[in-house]
This record gives structure tokens, sequence and C-alpha cells, in this order.
């Protein structure tokens, strides 16, 4: 399968099965004469019908038949936020729903590779992003990639990194591309390569643009019991995005994008889903300059007597007791915590655990948050 989709050996489904969406050599059909009302009617109904993997795979495969058939199918296939379904590759860097999308994470010790998949019904699950991690004297980075088997940074399916200061207590969050419209791209950051075709927006030079910064309360000398104290801030995520009216910047297109590239790719602007002030609804992007970015804190655990332990409540989806567990709530500029969690990742095998993310962060920036957790290091133990 050409333009570096490539089918996984083993029984784990993959966003990247399907026929290639970017070429713009794209070549029209006989399929093209089908009438638009008709065509759009056909692809209407396969995309309600099929809205689980893998089944979901046919819509792709209509979507690589032709321009055409292209075109109707970016403006049918709605974004994570609105559907609660990832499609398309660009699925990962776009804000999930509004509900926790229940994922998990499988790490292979031998060879410090984790991957990141979908739940399914079966036990199988879709594969979404893949990462490894590369030791340093001074620091560790953790290399993202939407290829199971290429984690490379010079790789056409790189798409971000995650870096540790020497102790381990902070990590910086890079994309690949810039995270929304306007980002300068800096000279130091940036190779001349340009970004290849399974790239999330084809064309684009790739760079290390920071998206959000990680740190972990020191503790050297042990004197802090209970679990880790984390805090995130989104840079790339403004803390009105929570707020009714709020939403996260979108990814710039490609300024070479051609008429031909699928507009999915390029970060679609999130619709409101609900006017509830229970829900964490999108709308209108502001117009400010210096927005204070969203700052994601550790839910406080829970001392239980009985058990002699710090609980937190995941509803059954953690059931081996780590440090690394955690739950991530939005916390405002006067310290106040919400109750919805944003986040929540812990374990549930010697190397499985559950990641579970929400509106408005996306499964790239939960997947490089989780696997800051994954450092063990003294220094904040």
């Amino acid at each position: 399968m050409g333009h570096g989709f490539k089918p996984r050996s083993s029984g784990h489904s993959s966003l990247q099965d399907y026929p290639p969406l970017f070429d713009d050599g794209l070549k029209e059909s006989c399929w093209a004469n089908m009438p638009q009302e008709l065509l759009r009617e056909v692809l209407m109904k396969i995309e309600a019908s099929e809205h689980v993997w893998p089944r979901r795979k046919n819509l792709i495969t209509c979507a690589g038949v032709c321009r055409s058939w292209r075109q109707v199918t970016r403006e049918i296939v709605k974004t994570p936020e609105v559907s609660g379904i990832l499609t398309f590759p660009i699925s990962v860097k776009q804000p999930g729903p509004q509900d926790l999308l229940k994922c998990f994470i499988k790490r292979n010790r031998s060879t410090q590779v984790y991957h990141l998949y979908l739940s399914l019904s079966n036990e199988d699950g879709k594969f979404l992003l893949a990462a490894r991690k590369f030791r340093r004297p001074t620091f560790t980075d953790y290399v993202i990639s939407l290829c199971a088997d290429d984690m490379s940074k010079g790789s056409n399916s790189y798409i971000g990194k995650v870096r540790s200061n020497f102790l381990g207590t902070q990590f910086t969050v890079y994309d690949g591309q810039p995270p929304h419209a306007g980002v300068k791209i800096a000279k130091r950051s940036c190779s001349n390569r340009l970004v290849g075709l399974t790239k999330v927006a084809p064309r684009v030079p790739a760079g290390n643009h920071p998206v959000a910064h990680v740190a972990y309360e020191l503790n050297v000398l042990g004197s802090r019991r209970g679990p880790r104290r984390t805090e995130c801030i989104m840079d790339a995520i403004p803390a009105s995005a929570i707020e009714i009216g709020g939403v996260p910047p979108a990814q710039t297109e490609s300024p070479h994008g051609s008429m031909g590239t699928i507009q999915s790719l390029s970060f679609l602007q999130s619709k409101s889903i609900s006017n509830c002030s229970e829900n964490f609804v999108s709308g209108p992007s502001s117009d400010k300059k210096d927005e204070t970015p969203l700052v994601l804190k550790n839910k406080a655990p829970r001392w239980h007597e009985q058990l002699q332990c710090w609980c937190l409540n995941f509803h059954g989806r953690v059931t081996v007791a780590s440090v690394k567990n955690f739950q991530l709530v939005a916390s405002t500029e006067n310290g106040v915590q919400c109750e919805k969690v944003i986040l929540q990742f812990g374990k549930v095998g010697k190397d499985a655990f559950t990641m579970d993310y929400r509106y408005p962060l996306s499964a790239f920036q939960a997947f490089a948050i989780c696997l800051s957790s994954f450092d063990s290091k003294i220094a904040r133990e």
C-alpha cells in the first residue's frame, strides 16, 4: 500500500490501513460521473451505518475512489468532537469528544516502544499512535509516530515528541507542525525537509513546536508520601476552551495544499455540541493574542482507611495500584479544580495501561502526557 500506509502484521487494525487519500494526482474514474445527490445519499448511509471499526474502513475506501468521492466524504465525516469517532489520521490531532474516549497503551520493555490503541469491543483495538524512548546523557526523548514500525525523527510518519529534563521532572511536548494558524516557524527548530504524504497536514515544513509543558513536583528525599503531583500547561489550548463559546485553536492548513488535498487533513473548526453548562462547549475562537493557557492538575486522591492507600475513582478502568496512575482536571487561575476528568491514565497489567481522554485534548496530546508518566526518576517518586 503506497504513501507509507503499511498494513500491520498483527491482529491490530490501524488508522493507516486504507487507500492513499493524499495523492494530488488521484485520477478521476468512471464512478466520478455518479450524480452528486445520489453519491451523497449513499455515502451518508454508509457513514451512519458503519460508525465503528473495523467496518468504518469501508467509508475510508470510498474516499479513495476519486476526487469527487473524496470531496463528498470530507464534507460528511465530522470531527471527533462532534461524532466521537476517530476516522482519518488527522483525528489524532483534533480535540476529542465531550465524553471520555476509551483507549489503552501497551508497553514493550525490551524495545522501549509504546503503542496506543482505540478500545473496541474486541481485545485487539485499533492502532492509533506509537512512541519509542531514546535515552540521552542529559535528557530523554519519546518520539511519536503514526506508524507502528517506524519511529525515527526522519520518518514521514513523525508527528511529534516528548523531551524531559535531566531530573525527569519537567517535560516539553513538541508538535511536528504548527499547532494553529499564525504560528511562526522557527528557523532553528525546522528542517528543510517537507512533510511526507502520510503527515497530518501535507507538505508543511516539519519542525518542533512546543504545545505543552508537564511538570512533576520534586521529591528528592522522598519526604512527600502519596501519588505524584502533576501540572500540565497546555500552551496550544487557551483556558477559555472549556468555557461556553471557547474552542482550541485550529492547526494551520498547508499553505502549499491544493484543492485535491482532503480537507479533513487540516484542522477543521470544531462545532458546538451542546449549550449545557455541564459540558465543555466549543465555539468561535478568541481574538486575544496572549490568552491564558489551559492548566491541568492531577485530581487529589483520598486516603482510604480500610485499604491504607491513596484512592481515586476510575470507575473500573484501572485495576492495579501504581504511582503512575493519575486523573487530570482543569485548574482555574485561583487554583480551584473542576470536577470533570479530562484525562485519566492507569495500570491494568504488567505492561498494559488504560488512557481515557476528552475535549479539549487530542489523542496526540493525551498520549504525550501519559508518556511522561513512564519516565521513572527518583527525583519525583
